[in-house]
């Protein structure tokens, strides 16, 4: 008899997951990582001592929540050394798709032995729309985990591979990946792509997503910050970010706006937005990366969709 481990994306997924009566113990990856400083050993001590100062600064989340909500769950994780088959519940999104490389670079480590498959929902109809595993209905999920694929040794290697160079100091690197196709990773080429335009633009120095947050302002013309807000994750492309993120990121741009009841632009915010100026030394800020970059060593050229280092 095999035994069955399922790792998900996090707790509302977790939840609906236990509605399918399948098989098995289930496992929340509780992280964000692709936001702050990561190192490539997942799991170390110094992987969670930086993880937890990150998100200490910047979400205030306090010791014992970490430990609680994170670190317990990982425990968790390490102690489940019995199950040969791992079902990974991942989603098309960047913040999704970071966090399953790390989870992919533990298990090549750590659990050798396992069959791994991937359930990971993204294209599902003949529409444009992306759905989240939280969108799909019970059906739609019981078919999806049929038809998920099992991972081969070199998927594993090649999702390990992208995790390393994801945690290294050159973003250049993962520019030059090209060879997506030939793995069983449908929406990493594209997730990338998204995490390369976090970069400052070399235009105005804010990046892809803080330019989005300009122009949906202009464009949408909320009437609060909140309708700001909710304008900005139904329109955020392939992030897969949550509102804490994007309450984060307004806070940086805040000088750039008048009044956000309603929300307005200052002069210098449209001027920013029209790329006719740059915000680059004011946002600037030594301690923030992307992986394992400093995002301000490095600028997006919007024209030729290279990164340069500064």
């Amino acid at each position: 008899m095999s035994s069955l481990l399922h790792i998900t994306n996090g707790d509302c997924f977790t939840e609906k997951l236990s509605t399918l009566n399948l098989k098995g113990d289930v496992i929340t990856w509780r992280e964000m990582l692709c936001e702050g400083k990561t190192l490539t050993n997942v799991g170390s001590e110094s992987f969670w001592k930086a993880r937890f100062e990150f998100l200490n600064k910047n979400y205030k989340v306090s010791k014992s929540s970490f430990i609680e909500k994170t670190l317990k769950e990982y425990r968790s994780l390490c102690n489940h050394k019995q199950q040969d088959h791992i079902v990974l519940w991942f989603e098309y999104d960047l913040f999704c798709q970071v966090n399953m490389l790390a989870v992919l670079s533990w298990l090549k480590v750590n659990r050798k032995y396992a069959e791994i498959s991937l359930v990971c929902s993204g294209k599902e109809d003949s529409s444009d729309k992306l759905y989240s595993l939280n969108d799909l209905d019970s059906d739609q999920l019981m078919k999806l985990y049929e038809n998920r694929k099992i991972l081969s040794q070199d998927d594993i290697e090649y999702a390990d591979y992208v995790w390393q160079l994801y945690c290294s100091d050159n973003p250049i690197r993962l520019e030059n990946l090209t060879d997506f196709k030939n793995y069983q990773f449908d929406y990493l080429s594209d997730a990338i792509t998204s995490h390369l335009h976090r970069f400052p633009s070399v235009k105005n120095g804010l990046n892809a997503m803080e330019n989005n947050i300009l122009q949906l302002s202009v464009d949408k013309r909320p009437t609060s910050k909140r309708e700001l807000l909710k304008t900005v994750l139904e329109n955020q492309g392939s992030l897969g970010f949550g509102n804490s993120q994007y309450e984060r990121a307004i806070t940086r741009l805040k000088p750039l706006f008048t009044t956000f009841n309603p929300v307005r632009l200052t002069k210098k915010g449209k001027e920013i937005l029209n790329s006719t100026t740059s915000y680059y030394s004011h946002i600037q800020d030594d301690n923030v990366y992307l992986g394992g970059a400093l995002k301000y060593n490095y600028l997006y050229n919007n024209g030729t969709d290279r990164i340069l280092k500064l």
